[in-house]
């Protein structure tokens, strides 16, 4: 079975690294190409590459002003990659559960042990 292309996937959008980081960086502000290049310490190319990705799979938006490009997150893109992830919050939440029980355990024998 073929994969989706990353170009229309938010899901295999955001499996690479490097644009998970532009998401994060764009995360409740605007930023051009020029700023992002800055901050990431990256190539213009490279950080123009991410973006259109991003941009075609809708999780960042771009707003013209001049002759600058601003970015932007869409949030609303990515909620349904949160409503996927949270549904391993109950497993997460059992484990780490589980854990503590079996520390405190462990705390247990050691104090009786001493």
């Amino acid at each position: 079975m073929a994969r989706t292309p990353t170009t229309f996937d938010p899901f295999n959008a955001i499996s690479e690294p490097k644009r998970r980081e532009l998401i994060e960086a764009l995360v409740g502000k605007e930023m051009t190409v020029n700023q992002l290049v800055e901050l990431m310490g990256w190539n213009q190319p490279m950080v123009s590459k991410h973006l259109g990705v991003l941009k075609r799979v809708g999780l960042v938006s771009e707003r013209k002003e001049g002759r600058f490009r601003f970015y932007k997150v869409n949030a609303a893109q990515l909620k349904p990659i949160q409503e996927w992830v949270i549904q391993f919050e109950h497993y997460w939440s059992n484990s780490l559960d589980q854990l503590e029980d079996y520390l405190e355990t462990l705390q247990s024998k050691e104090a009786k042990n001493e």
